[in-house]
């Protein structure tokens, strides 16, 4: 009856080839007869020799419900389209890039295809690490983002790019016998945003529902944004303290930006030269074609095993990305520079450091500001607010409107780079990485920090005996101070539009809070006496309270019951699990597990903050 129905309504659907049709159907696997998961149809499909990139295409237009599993009317509706389809290319192309389509009709967004490729290639590097998991992923298919929609392959990306970030444990995993649902999906999805801004992505404009909708722009530049904050966590001055050399005037070349200045290949031949002599020649430059000659330029490089992320058409065109990409690898493999000696040491002086406390405030309070998504980025936080338009930003986003931006100096003919948006347009292509240095003179960097301080007195913050130039001329201590209460007003600030008082919730209140929420749901349970409270070190309590905030996320049996003078690495783990968890609840979380052993109170308030805003 079923073959007869859709013999009418296609009637060009011969009566063996709907049978054909409906046989196939049914042999897709599945967990649900008669509804199949849309990756099994495509996988299906391409496995009987449809193009992979038309399947998906087309299948975006045939009329699948809310819970995006085929059914067999809509099988043989994308089967009869595939039919009478022109088999071109499915995406429009030009000059390297892709056009796909937006939220709706009216909107698209174009991609990289060196980009696409490249990336697909690292992460299947990733996976290739991978024990568990032989899976690789076609680079000249737009699949990649067909399987970064249940969020398990980028929570590995992360974990490759910053180990440890994200807790395996609790994420959804999908099995043979049973695959992920919507809600396990978005609980994946959560990890991977929140995750993500967690290590220092600026991830603005992209949710969980954009991960798992496949927005191909979105996941696109959600992935370099991961990939680049592993590939420069090498490329540290305390960790290569002979980077100063760079500093010094002389150098005979000087590279200002990975487009234009190495698209020649001059460049990249000189370096890969000075590096490895003996393996990578002066050859090139006697080359005139340019792609002949990139090609050769990425010969050297294979010669010592650095032909990665830039392939002949990227360098030609001076694609940022994949060049900043090349580069850092290049750096990670061969840094080519020689320790300091004796006297070098002494003449540069040894890194600047501060106490672990001011540490790692710092590179909470830097990985916040960025959440904030504020304009040219925070990389240095001393360095970046020197000039104080970021910190006037940061104020014109917890009180809009308070900034009377023709009071604010700003470099000429410049108010502020944009900072780059993973939704923002493509011909703006950006490496993410801006200059730590203001254009801006001293005096009107004082001026600026000097309007900052008034309006953090009119807003009520504690800045007794702070002056413009104390910002200006990097006081860590107070930078610190300042940027701490902002990111204490930001959070008081979320909680006061939650509370039915309206009004602000001081520490006690919210330490009252936690407190009250695990006794509640677990009445044996210790309490603390503040947030500088020595059984904090175990993330015991703070695992409580998650529970307490979803009954059962936290399984009995991943928690370690540690004293709080117990095993280091149990403490940690009890801790990590904490955040991971969190992060699935869609809190955003900005310490690292060593915060809540070593208790940082700042950052643990920071933490119950964030729980509190999303059980509100």
């Amino acid at each position: 009856m079923e073959a007869l129905r859709l013999q009418k309504k296609y009637p060009e659907v011969t009566r063996d080839e709907m049978f054909d049709l409906i046989n196939r159907f049914n042999a897709i696997s599945t967990d649900s007869p008669g509804r199949v998961d849309k990756s099994a149809v495509l996988h299906a499909l391409q496995s009987s020799g449809e193009s992979y990139d038309q399947a998906r295409e087309t299948l975006n237009g045939v009329s699948v419900d809310a819970s995006s599993k085929v059914e067999l009317e809509d099988w043989v509706e994308l089967n009869v389209k595939l039919r009478t389809q022109s088999k071109a290319s499915v995406f429009p192309t030009r000059a390297g890039k892709v056009t796909v389509k937006g939220s709706n009709a009216n909107i698209s967004h174009t991609i990289n295809e060196d980009e696409r490729k490249e990336f697909t290639n690292h992460i299947n590097g990733v996976l290739e690490s991978d024990i568990s998991n032989g899976f690789q992923i076609p680079a000249d298919t737009m699949q990649l983002f067909d399987e970064c929609r249940d969020g398990l392959i980028l929570c590995k990306l992360i974990n490759d790019s910053v180990p440890d970030t994200i807790d395996t444990h609790v994420l959804n995993i999908v099995t043979a016998r049973k695959p992920l649902n919507a809600f396990q999906i978005t609980e994946n999805n959560n990890i991977v945003i929140t995750s993500a801004k967690g290590i220092g992505c600026s991830v603005v404009n992209i949710g969980s529902s954009d991960i798992s909708d496949g927005r191909e722009h979105l996941i696109l530049g959600l992935i370099w944004q991961i990939i680049r904050r592993g590939l420069l966590a090498q490329v540290d001055i305390k960790l290569h303290p002979e980077l100063y050399r760079l500093c010094e005037e002389g150098e005979t070349r000087r590279v200002n930006n990975f487009s234009r200045d190495v698209s020649d290949g001059e460049n990249y031949t000189i370096l890969l030269n000075q590096l490895k002599p003996d393996e990578c020649s002066h050859a090139p430059l006697q080359t005139r074609d340019l792609r002949t000659r990139a090609e050769q330029v990425l010969q050297n490089a294979a010669a010592i095993g650095c032909r990665k992320y830039l392939t002949p058409s990227s360098l030609v065109a001076g694609n940022p990305r994949l060049n900043l990409a090349f580069v850092a690898n290049l750096f990670n493999t061969w840094p080519g520079l020689a320790s300091l000696d004796e006297q070098e040491a002494k003449d540069y002086g040894a890194v600047e450091d501060f106490d672990a406390e001011g540490e790692r405030e710092a590179r909470v309070f830097t990985i916040w500001l960025n959440s904030l998504g504020v304009e040219t980025g925070v990389f240095n936080l001393f360095e970046n607010l020197r000039d104080g338009l970021v910190i006037l930003q940061v104020f014109d986003k917890i009180f809009p409107g308070s900034v009377i931006w023709r009071r604010v100096s700003k470099p000429k003919g410049n108010a502020g780079t944009p900072r780059p948006s993973l939704d923002g347009p493509e011909e703006q292509e950006d490496t993410g990485i801006t200059p730590n240095q203001s254009t801006l003179s001293r005096f009107k960097q004082v001026e600026n920090k000097n309007y900052a301080v008034e309006l953090g007195k009119q807003n009520g913050m504690h800045l007794v005996g702070i002056q413009g130039a104390d910002i200006v001329d990097g006081s860590r201590t107070l930078v610190l101070g300042l940027v701490w209460q902002l990111m204490r007003m930001n959070i008081t600030k979320t909680l006061m539009g939650l509370s039915a008082s309206g009004r602000p919730m001081t520490d006690q209140e919210m330490l009252k809070w936690a407190n009250t929420t695990v006794q509640k749901a677990k009445p044996g349970a210790r309490t603390i006496r503040s947030f500088k409270d020595p059984s904090l070190t175990t993330g015991i309590f703070i695992l409580d309270l998650l529970d307490a905030l979803r009954p059962g996320i936290v399984d009995p049996a991943l928690v370690i019951p540690v004293a709080e003078n117990g095993d280091y690495e149990d403490r940690r783990q009890n801790a990590k699990l904490a955040i991971s968890i969190a992060r699935k609840m869609n809190a955003l979380i900005f310490l690292v597990p060593e915060d809540i052993v070593d208790i940082r109170p700042r950052l643990i308030l920071t933490f119950i903050g964030s729980l509190s805003a999303i059980a509100n």
